[in-house]
């Protein structure tokens, strides 16, 4: 199964495609070093380093997942000088509250209205399933803009005395606008691909607290596993088989071969994985872009938000060819691809 999600192609002249106009990143200002987390854990900063491929990640101190969306949310509005827009998606793995969703607070803290506003959890991934949310709810012409934010305090799921989890993630937020255009134009999303296993739920969860762990005999007592639970090997060796698959299908559908890729923007979830993930493809480093190093692996924002620091900085420039994918818990993938297109990024981080 290749799980392939195709949308309409570029010669319906009446099809309407998702196309980028703006984007948007936070970071909160505290930044946790490796020596600060070697003063508590039994592991050294060359061993995360080499095995992660992190050296400081950005981890929130009083804030929550919708004030980080909120921030991201407004970078992404002024970069696309649009003051309201008709949805607005935010994708967490860490919701503020079980219930309800975090985007209609979102929406009213940014002071959109009272327009649809809904969540998406799908993991790491769930940043590429809410670019395929949004270009539906676009093409079907529901609404002529989004604002999608992914946006994860995962901080909070981490066990901090646990040496293998702890020192991999960090808290951050991303942010893009997108508007309704031809699918011809630069920054339109030109093709998906996406998938899931649940048959390996289990190698990546967090199974404290959902309704599965109140509904237990004896009935909820707060004290079971509120921590991610992780088979790294295992995740390790999926992730990278996962992603280059579902590259592979994207390029398919657009017509692309490997050497016409400009740059892949792939979730940050270990550099090896990165690092693995280019070497299968036939990419060089410099084409498989990376800020693990400083911000950790921050889930389901890590992508967005490597794509607004990476166009800020100029590292992806108009006309290049980019293909975005992710893997995660779920386990769930997806992989989508663009024209990069003049767009402005507005990032704010500390």
């Amino acid at each position: 199964m290749n799980g392939t999600t195709e949308i309409r192609r570029v010669g319906d002249r009446d099809a309407r495609a998702a196309v980028l106009a703006g984007l948007g990143g936070y970071l909160p200002p505290r930044v946790v070093t490796n020596a600060e987390l070697c003063e508590t854990l039994d592991t050294s900063d060359e061993w995360i380093r080499s095995r992660i491929g992190v050296s400081c990640r950005h981890v929130a101190d009083g804030e929550a997942t919708v004030d980080l969306a909120v921030r991201a949310g407004r970078c992404a509005l002024s970069a696309a000088a649009a003051h309201t827009v008709d949805a607005v998606l935010l994708v967490t793995t860490s919701a503020d509250r079980l219930c309800p969703a975090g985007a209609p607070e979102v929406a009213s803290r940014l002071g959109l209205g009272p327009i649809a506003a809904f969540d998406i959890a799908s993991g790491c991934s769930g940043f590429v399933y809410g670019l395929a949310a949004a270009t539906s709810l676009l093409s079907c012409r529901l609404v002529d803009s989004v604002l999608l934010i992914a946006s994860d305090v995962f901080t909070t799921m981490v066990d901090p005395s646990d040496r293998l989890s702890a020192v991999i993630f960090g808290d951050g937020a991303g942010a893009v606008v997108l508007s309704a255009g031809h699918p011809d134009q630069a920054g339109a999303l030109a093709a998906f691909d996406l998938g899931s296993d649940g048959t390996n739920a289990d190698l990546l969860h967090v199974p404290g607290g959902g309704s599965r762990d109140r509904k237990q005999a004896g009935g909820y007592s707060g004290r079971s596993a509120p921590y991610l639970q992780m088979d790294g090997r295992r995740v390790f060796t999926l992730a990278v088989d996962g992603m280059c698959r579902s590259v592979g299908h994207v390029l398919a559908q657009v017509g692309w071969t490997v050497p016409d890729v400009d740059a892949v923007v792939a979730h940050q979830a270990n550099q090896r994985i990165l690092t693995a993930v280019g070497a299968s493809l036939g990419l060089d480093g410099a084409r498989v872009l990376s800020n693990i190093g400083q911000v950790g692996n921050t889930a389901a924002a890590s992508i967005p938000l490597l794509m607004a620091q990476a166009a800020a900085a100029g590292t992806l420039r108009a006309g290049q060819r980019v293909v975005l994918t992710s893997f995660g818990a779920g386990l769930a993938w997806g992989s989508a691809a663009l024209v990069w297109p003049d767009v402005r990024a507005v990032v704010e981080q500390f």
